[in-house]
């Protein structure tokens, strides 16, 4: 059996992050002014990781994730979380079937690469924990029997920040499951007024084919970048760095509830990917600063008199990140 070279590798490597890059560019040409959050996408498609995307109505949760579908060759399915959802509904169940009438398993729509969980806090908690399963062990549990999900596997989830009536919030075991939360923010002027000049001319975000966006990357480029990041080099330094800002938070006192190993571990694989796709084969300490906000934040729980008074989780995150001095 003949194993492929190193040089081999890095080439496959090469054009798996040449063609990753390509998806910003198609995503692109629908999506205005949320580069952040599809950064965010592609770093947790290179570590098998899942994102939850937060943002008032409106700023494109929904046509971000659709276009970026779009832009792979992979299979993608979209489940609108209500309050009547059931395990079943998105794990698969057994069912009769033939003429025989023979039980068998029907695939619910967990069965896929790229799972867009549309509001994902309006769905009651026993649908949430199937979900949870699917996420962490990447398999489904259905009559005793555990079946395997397709890889690559990404839940890309959205909540809206402003409405909590028929609500049901995340527990934090089900948050720290998502390697990163993006925060969507309202464009600012500029990407405004280009959302508006598209319309205008006639641009319709049911079609995306029309917007010209194509398959650009695939499941095995996914592949090739992922086993890349993993021989993307952490010094001990950055490590030390990665650590000391865990520990950093849990000697806050506006914090009840400080980042854990397991998010330590999730900020160093979000560092190892991005710096990956900027071209780098080491993590350096910014690249751990870029991806902190996203990696952390909703890991943190703030003490009851913090919330009285106002205090941002964001803001207690920026200032222990600030008392840990930077390797150099």
């Amino acid at each position: 059996m003949t194993h492929p070279s190193q040089e081999a590798l890095r080439h496959d490597a090469g054009d798996a992050r040449e063609r990753l890059a390509a998806v910003r560019t198609e995503v692109g040409k629908v999506v205005v002014g949320q580069d952040a959050a599809v950064s965010g996408l592609l770093v947790a498609l290179l570590t098998g990781g899942h994102v939850l995307m937060e943002g008032v109505p409106g700023v494109a949760k929904t046509l971000l994730v659709r276009t970026l579908a779009a832009s792979l060759d992979v299979q993608t399915r979209r489940v609108q979380f209500t309050p009547d959802l059931m395990p079943g509904d998105i794990t698969g169940s057994m069912v009769i079937e033939g003429a025989r009438s023979e039980l068998a398993f029907r695939e619910g729509p967990l069965f896929t690469n790229l799972l867009l969980a549309d509001e994902i806090n309006r769905t009651p908690p026993k649908t949430q924990s199937a979900l949870l399963e699917a996420m962490e062990e990447g398999q489904v549990s259905v009559d005793g029997v555990s079946r395997p999900l397709p890889r690559p596997f990404l839940v890309a989830a959205t909540q809206n920040p402003v409405e909590y009536e028929g609500t049901y919030p995340l527990p934090e075991a089900q948050l720290d499951r998502f390697l990163l939360k993006v925060v969507l923010p309202v464009p600012d002027r500029a990407a405004e007024l280009e959302i508006l000049s598209r319309h205008a001319a006639g641009f319709d975000p049911r079609d995306l084919g029309a917007a010209g966006v194509s398959p650009v990357a695939g499941a095995a480029d996914i592949a090739a970048g992922q086993a890349a990041c993993r021989s993307v080099q952490v010094s001990p330094e950055v490590a030390g760095y990665i650590v000391d800002i865990a520990r950093a938070t849990r000697q806050s006192p506006s914090l009840s509830l400080g980042v854990s190993p397991r998010g330590a571990t999730a900020l160093l694989r979000a560092a190892r990917a991005w710096a990956w796709l900027t071209g780098r084969d080491f993590v350096t300490p910014d690249d751990v600063k870029a991806l902190a906000h996203a990696a952390l934040v909703h890991r943190l729980g703030l003490r009851p008199e913090a919330e009285l008074e106002g205090v941002d989780v964001g803001a207690v995150l920026s200032s222990a990140l600030g008392s840990v001095p930077v390797p150099r």
